[in-house]
């Protein structure tokens, strides 16, 4: 599973939709971080196991259990867990509040930064109106984005025989679709009052597939993104610095990991069921 001492030490994770037993999932590049960083408190902000493919059929190969194990290994050396659940592993809400050993299962927290700030952590589904009315119509996005990405990774396989840089069809598609576009503002503006309506000075979610990092009406809005496409996920600095880490582009040799900047308009899936 590799070696920890090496790890580039922060003070917190924010990582989500890793969208582990899907075909989709990227739990390679996942272990590459794991393993590039480590912190005394990780955040796993939901969609981090796929219990709505995995009821279809069982895939759940060595490297998706190998992520699993590399986080309980973690929580062993001494690391607390947080594990906020999501749409996708909402098997899991039905056990909210319970702990064992330094895991903690829960539908949101209040993440307290090192500068003394307030961040609720939630996953964000639960504003998501496609999500939370039609679930049947969300299940029908899931499929096309399923789609999209089966599409999208032989295309990948096409580039790196011709050593073209990575490039994400459905990503693509999603900043061509206006509604896609004013959906995520009306996503991130519910999320804003949410977080005023808990008293914090910002939200940390993710569900959407798309990092940023904004203010929002005095407001911090951070989405830690997703590991299907952009892989990407936020880490706290020991002074309360949040920075957004793209994979593999961060993964330079003897130097520190580079800090992507999200577009200032985000755009989500279509339906958003991811």
């Amino acid at each position: 599973m590799g070696d920890d001492h090496d790890a580039k030490q922060v003070r917190s994770i924010f990582i989500s939709d890793l969208h582990l037993g899907t075909r989709g999932a990227q739990a390679d590049l996942v272990l590459e971080f794991l393993r590039a960083y480590d912190a005394p408190q990780i955040y796993l902000v939901g969609d981090i196991i796929d219990g709505w493919r995995l009821k279809n059929g069982w895939y759940f190969p060595q490297t998706h259990n190998d992520v699993v194990q590399k986080l309980l290994r973690k929580v062993r050396k001494g690391s607390k867990l947080i594990y906020v659940t999501g749409n996708h592993d909402d098997f899991l809400r039905d056990f909210a509040g319970l702990q064992f050993g330094g895991i903690t299962l829960v539908d949101e927290a209040i993440h307290e930064t090192a500068d003394g700030k307030r961040m609720l952590v939630i996953h964000g589904d639960l504003f998501d109106l496609v999500v939370r009315n039609a679930k049947w119509l969300a299940l029908l996005g899931d499929w096309a984005y399923t789609l999209a990405l089966a599409l999208n990774m032989t295309l990948n396989k096409v580039q790196r025989w011709l050593q073209l840089p990575h490039w994400s069809l459905s990503a693509w598609a999603k900043l061509k679709v206006k509604n896609a576009v004013n959906y995520i503002g009306e996503f991130e503006t519910c999320l804003a009052a949410e977080a005023r309506r808990h008293d914090a000075d910002g939200v940390i979610c993710g569900h959407i597939h798309h990092a940023a990092h904004r203010e929002i009406e005095g407001l911090t809005y951070i989405n830690t993104g997703d590991w299907v496409e952009s892989c990407t996920a936020f880490v706290e600095h020991h002074d309360g610095r949040f920075e957004l880490i793209r994979w593999p582009q961060g993964r330079l040799k003897g130097q520190e990991p580079v800090a992507v900047i999200a577009p200032t308009r985000p755009v989500p899936t279509l339906v958003e069921a991811a």
